[in-house]
């Protein structure tokens, strides 16, 4: 094999195929009756309504057109990042994550125990961001997460500000649709984002010479309520259809973003809508470039069952949980390979 790290390697039955299906399913939703209030009929609204809450329950997955934010600061961000990863790896660790600084660049990143074929730098929307300081569950105390910023490219902090506000508003937006199509108040979750735990990363995949062996990002599901994702023209990303275990080719749209539910909201929902199991193919001619925004909530959120999605017939099917003490475990994995799978909503599921 010579030229792969046998870390990169996945286990045979997770090994990409390299020929794929291309999904046709993914539904591609145009937003455009939330852009322009004024004269969009209730039919026209409802119908949108509608095609969220089918995605959300057929899919866990959607694109979507016409979202609001602005071409340019995508292409800015899209640029400036480009910049930021043709340095020397030398110059890129300047700004390395560790336990203690855990934003930042990273090129390490194990999921499911097998290393990822990609480098990445993450920052937190909220400058800066509250959360437990352990994992402890009796450990009432807080820090704080800062963002580190390179020195090069000069403009990579204020773009990656900019677009993240955009993402956050565009965010808002989804989550209220969400919420329309559970037949709740437009505004139900709102509240959970007050100090919201949200965070983008940059990610890159640099050409891979073994793409059949190894996977940009293996197999997973979103810990968090909602992911917004702009993926440039080169694609990789995957999606295991609901109806067959099939793994299903997102491909790309032009100036589109794709949306899943995390697990924050099937949790919410009682399983209605589903956190669906994603992966990302390698190229070995080309390199790729992807934008996730993570929407996740404030530290101190408990994670369970909406009362009104619930009832006798329909009992809690998962007992509460504390997002911060959830993600300060998660991000604990993240220096230290554990033996064991990292911890996941359903260790969380009642046996009703």
């Amino acid at each position: 094999m010579g030229e792969v790290d046998p870390a990169f390697i996945q286990e045979p039955e997770h090994r990409p195929r390299i020929s794929y299906i291309e999904g046709k399913g993914v539904p591609l939703i145009d937003l455009s009756p939330i852009r322009s209030s004024n004269n969009v009929s209730a039919i026209e609204f409802e119908g949108l309504v509608k095609e969220v809450g089918n995605a959300c329950k057929d899919w866990g997955f959607f694109q979507v057109i016409n979202h609001g934010v602005p071409l340019e600061k995508r292409q800015k961000i899209d640029g400036a990042s480009r910049k930021f990863f043709a340095q020397s790896l030398e110059e890129k660790r300047k700004v390395r994550r560790n336990e203690k600084e855990v934003t930042g660049y990273f090129d390490t990143e194990h999921t499911k125990n097998v290393r990822d074929w990609k480098e990445v730098f993450d920052f937190t929307i909220e400058e800066p961001t509250i959360v437990p300081a352990s994992h402890e569950p009796d450990d009432k105390e807080v820090t704080e997460w800062n963002n580190q910023w390179p020195e090069y490219p000069p403009e990579l902090r204020e773009t990656c500000q900019e677009y993240g506000q955009e993402m956050v508003k565009l965010a808002y937006k989804l989550l209220e649709l969400i919420a329309l199509s559970l037949d709740l108040p437009a505004d139900r979750f709102h509240g959970f984002f007050k100090d919201q735990t949200s965070f983008m990363r940059v990610n890159h995949y640099p050409p891979c010479p073994t793409p059949e062996l190894a996977l940009g990002v293996g197999r997973h599901k979103d810990a968090g309520a909602l992911t917004i994702l702009a993926q440039d023209d080169v694609g990789g990303l995957e999606v295991k259809q609901k109806t067959d275990g099939e793994w299903v080719r997102v491909k790309p749209t032009p100036d589109a973003y794709i949306i899943n539910v995390g697990d924050i909201i099937q949790v919410w929902s009682n399983d209605k809508y589903e956190s669906v199991e994603h992966r990302v193919m390698v190229n070995s001619e080309r390199e790729r470039f992807s934008l996730p925004f993570i929407f996740n909530p404030a530290h101190y959120t408990m994670v369970k069952p909406l009362e009104e999605l619930t009832n006798e017939q329909n009992p809690a099917k998962y007992k509460a949980y504390n997002w911060g003490k959830f993600i300060t475990t998660r991000k604990r994995s993240n220096f230290q390979k554990l033996n064991v799978e990292n911890i996941q909503i359903y260790h969380f599921k009642k046996s009703n």
